[in-house]
């Protein structure tokens, strides 16, 4: 860990907000099995902003707690790099609303523009944004001997109510300190990387013309014989800056709730993990039959729900114990034979008999074992918050962490395997050697107290803060960033957000004891 030219992850900080619903609620209202929920997919509990929070606070806060706990100060930080599939610009990158609050903060002690010179971009590739900026910033701060980056992920995963993916919803942000000679993670040259063009998961611009908008809110009202067509041509003398006063035919509405199909997505992500890691074991100059992951101690991945990756591992599990010479041992656990495509009259009935098959695979004891060791512990903190998109794969990796240190576990000199995935849709596979100091940085986390210590919401509550309806904060924010408005005004700032710190209130002693 201390060569010459080792770069990695040096410490982590994690915001998580401090409501949530629990999966329970969810589905008694969904007249839905919790049970399906909580022991097929591993769910909990979903994390839930507050009214006066959105991925720049979630952000900032991350970044704040990881600057405060190493003591940095603004001018060491060359760079701030942010992974979203939250933002809420076109143009305009969440990461200088971010350098925005953290400017605010440092002001009085640093004096205005505080992180002037700090480099801030967003990187956009639904759940691997923050990867791709981490794998960027390692190669950065590899080319200069002071380099200090952080890297940071932060969404909210929201779904339509009443939709196939509302359960698996979460939120949060992960700030990651990048620097040579990390005490915690030092990462290796070769990265496996594997990208395809497809529509499995995504956020598109919706495009409705001003004559449907116009006729549909007529048809609502009940209103017969207006002519659309006259009605947009007064449109032209309009209010400026109104909703349908503007040149175009057509209005665009952006929504941050996905058009996705799960099953397909599913397929993705298995697939893309699959072929990264082959390539991953190309750029190592691995032999075509050894195995990959027998020296990974563990393995951390993107989770959109907690047990996501022990449902999609099992085809790897079965390539790498064919490779390893012992798939006999676990074939023998299984009632039925591996399906041959020359048996079937379609590749679609083929593929249903693979996935039978391999599910069949994921209740074997073998499976079990491996699962209980290598990936189990990451998917702990994840079955309390819920899908951080971005942020993910890192909450999976301080989740793995902190499960270790509590359980006494030594992984120095260890390795960890990462396997990242972002609908769209590309995975990358890469390794890391946990360093010496690895408990001392872990037991700073703090994840499991942060989750225990938060709030319970009821549905009713939950669902006014999902559909926008809370007009006050549920809790009154202390010591954090917090938004502030956003500018509803037409002009050259219009829809630009305001954000402000809020100090803890000092409560007298008289109104503690009363």
């Amino acid at each position: 860990m201390h060569g010459v030219n080792t770069v990695g992850i040096d410490d982590i900080a994690a915001y998580i907000p401090n409501l949530y619903l629990p999966i329970e609620d969810l589905a008694s209202a969904r007249d839905l099995e919790y049970a399906k929920l909580n022991k097929g997919l591993g769910l909990t509990a979903m994390s839930v902003p507050d009214a006066h929070e959105d991925v720049a606070t979630m952000a900032a806060n991350a970044v704040l707690e990881l600057l405060q706990r190493n003591a940095l100060q603004p001018e060491q930080i060359g760079r701030i790099y942010m992974g979203t599939e939250s933002a809420l610009d076109g143009s305009k990158p969440m990461a200088t609303y971010v350098q925005d609050m953290l400017n605010q903060y440092f002001e009085p002690t640093h004096g205005e523009g505080a992180f002037l010179n700090c480099d801030v971009v967003d990187m956009t590739f639904a759940c691997i944004g923050a990867v791709d900026a981490l794998q960027n910033t390692l190669d950065w701060v590899k080319g200069g001997d002071d380099r200090i980056g952080i890297v940071v992920g932060s969404d909210v995963a929201r779904y339509e109510l009443n939709s196939g993916g509302e359960y698996t919803q979460g939120a949060g942000a992960i700030a990651v300190l990048v620097r040579q000679q990390p005490r915690l993670l030092a990462f290796e040259d070769a990265w496996g990387v594997a990208s395809r063009p497809v529509h499995d998961f995504f956020k598109p611009v919706r495009r409705f013309s001003k004559k449907q908008i116009i006729e549909e809110v007529l048809q609502l009202a009940g209103v017969t014989g207006v002519d659309a067509e006259a009605l947009l041509a007064k449109l032209e003398t309009g209010a400026p800056n109104s909703i349908l006063h503007h040149n175009d035919a057509h209005v665009d509405i952006h929504r941050d709730t996905p058009v996705f199909d799960g099953p397909y997505s599913n397929d993705c992500y298995q697939q893309r993990i699959g072929e990264a890691m082959r390539h991953y074991a190309e750029q190592e100059n691995l032999p075509e039959k050894e195995p990959v992951t027998d020296d990974w101690h563990r393995m951390v991945f993107h989770l959109p729900y907690a047990y996501q990756a022990r449902r999609m591992f099992s085809e790897i599990f079965r390539e790498e114990s064919l490779k390893r010479g012992d798939w006999e041992r676990t074939a023998a656990l299984i009632d039925q034979p591996w399906p041959e495509a020359a048996d079937f009259e379609s590749d679609a009935a083929y593929q249903k008999a693979v996935g039978k098959y391999l599910r069949a695979v994921t209740k074997t004891d073998r499976y079990r074992k491996f699962v209980a060791e290598k990936i189990e512990k990451g998917e702990r903190a994840s079955s309390l918050v819920g899908n951080l998109y971005t942020s993910s794969l890192f909450l999976s990796l301080m989740s793995t962490l902190e499960a270790d240190l509590e359980e006494a576990q030594d992984l120095t000199g260890k390795k960890i395997g990462f396997f990242a995935y972002g609908s769209g849709s590309k995975s990358k596979v890469f390794t890391a050697t946990v360093g010496s100091n690895w408990k001392a940085v872990a037991e700073q986390f703090g994840l499991n107290r942060k989750l225990a210590e938060r709030r319970a919401l009821d549905y009713a509550t939950y669902e006014m803060l999902h559909r926008g309806q809370q007009a006050t904060s549920v809790e009154i924010p202390e010591g954090t960033f917090y938004l502030k408005a956003v500018n509803r005004e037409p002009g050259v700032q219009e829809g630009a957000r305001a954000y402000g710190w809020q100090p803890y209130v000092k409560v007298p002693a008289t109104a503690t004891q009363a």
